[in-house]
């Protein structure tokens, strides 16, 4: 999984429920999936224990740059 050096140092360690393995699986089948102004992409996904998680890329659209609860996200 490619990822940002943010996402490495700051992200994943503050969220240690961001695994990989659980952003890889949000990203090959997002619940919702949009762009944002600045050209990066949102990835909504369900995780274990009825939560969604947002995965944010840059640009490309595989470049991991933070993922985190949404509470506000419905599907």
């Amino acid at each position: 999984m490619q990822a940002t050096d943010y996402f490495r140092r700051v992200v994943q360690p503050k969220r240690p429920y961001a695994t990989d393995d659980v952003v890889m699986a949000i990203l090959a089948a997002p619940l919702r999936r949009e762009r944002q102004d600045d050209g990066r992409w949102r990835c909504w996904g369900a995780v274990p224990g009825g939560r969604f998680m947002r995965v944010v890329t840059e640009a490309d659209g595989k470049t991991v740059h933070n993922a985190f609860f949404d509470r506000r996200f419905r599907p």
